[in-house]
């Protein structure tokens, strides 16, 4: 195993719990932009539409994508800027 790998484990690590918690939050903004309601629909609600329920999972997923792919490279830019080799 080569040392940048070794670097990236427990970095990649905080780095994915910080990444789902941002993301969380950016989800909820966007959710009270996207539908002016503080509290997406959870996938048994009944009161809430198909539309509704699908439109919120597929944005938390999106957006948690974005935001993972984003921490994911900038983490592995920092181990490269540390240890001189890009993990693999």
């Amino acid at each position: 195993m080569n040392t940048s790998k070794l670097a990236y484990k427990p970095v990649g690590m905080v780095l994915g719990m910080l990444a789902g918690a941002a993301a969380g939050l950016i989800f909820k903004q966007v959710w009270k932009v996207v539908e002016g309601d503080n509290d997406a629909p959870n996938a048994t609600d009944e009161e809430r539409q198909w539309g509704e329920i699908l439109l919120a999972a597929a944005l938390q997923g999106a957006i948690f994508a974005v935001v993972k792919a984003a921490v994911d490279r900038a983490g592995a830019t920092g181990v490269r800027k540390v240890t001189g080799e890009w993990p693999t």
